[in-house]
């Protein structure tokens, strides 16, 4: 009979499994490429099928959100499925997207004119098991929203994305990781003139059963490039969520 101890780590792997940090096979690397931040993740693998928050109070900041993002929807469309994008209104440029290689006819677009419409088309998005990932741009959103869309990958395994442009109350809710990305200056390669790779400062605010910390990323021959090897952690309390 399995003892006590043995019980409840097998219920711990169970619910990480379930809220998308699923550990690769023995002897292989699961990851989207980036690097040293992934190891704040559980098992040290970037969470798929389930909500991430992305946190854009600026318009810099979300412009670079945008970007990072994008190369994150490379990894997770390298698989196959499109993407779909919820909105009022649209500023992303698709063009730009295949300098993180992403085909823009991949990505479909759905322009909605009120906030409510834009979680519902969300919600209703998550639930198509041949997609890659649903980004959606919302103000604000409830734990009792949070929870429908959490309970809508939990049975497709797609990913989400929320962009809060206007996050004035964050409050607590059933995503994954809370991120906050902001641009860096990019260096010009071998003192030539012009505009180098992007860059970004990524910080994890929150993420579940892990540990929130800041990182500096450049996007350079089409993957993510860690800046320096250091990681600023940050020792913040581990609230329960969901």
């Amino acid at each position: 009979m399995e003892s006590k101890k043995d019980i409840v780590s097998r219920l711990q792997k169970d619910i990480l499994r379930w809220q998308g940090f699923n550990p690769p096979p023995a002897g292989t690397t699961k990851g989207i490429g980036l690097g040293l931040l992934e190891s704040a993740f559980p098992n040290g693998v970037f969470p798929t099928g389930t909500i991430h928050e992305m946190i854009c109070p600026t318009p810099e900041q979300a412009a670079a959100t945008g970007g990072f993002m994008s190369g994150i929807l490379a990894s997770l469309m390298n698989q196959g499925g499109a993407c779909i994008w919820i909105g009022i209104y649209r500023k992303l440029f698709p063009p730009s997207l295949k300098h993180f290689n992403v085909q823009p006819d991949r990505l479909i677009f759905i322009d909605v004119q009120r906030e409510k419409d834009v979680l519902w088309a969300m919600e209703e998005a998550l639930k198509c098991e041949g997609l890659a990932a649903v980004i959606a741009e919302v103000r604000e959103i409830s734990f009792a929203q949070s929870r429908r869309l959490q309970l809508a990958v939990e049975s497709s395994k797609v990913t989400g994305f929320l962009l809060r442009n206007d996050p004035r109350k964050l409050a607590a809710n059933t995503c994954s990781a809370r991120w906050q990305i902001s641009p860096l200056p990019s260096e010009p390669e071998g003192g030539l003139p012009g505009i180098g790779f992007p860059r970004w400062q990524a910080e994890l605010l929150r993420v579940r059963n892990g540990n929130p910390g800041i990182w500096q990323i450049e996007w350079a021959n089409g993957k993510f490039i860690p800046i320096e090897e250091e990681v600023s952690v940050i020792q913040l309390p581990q609230r329960k969520v969901g």
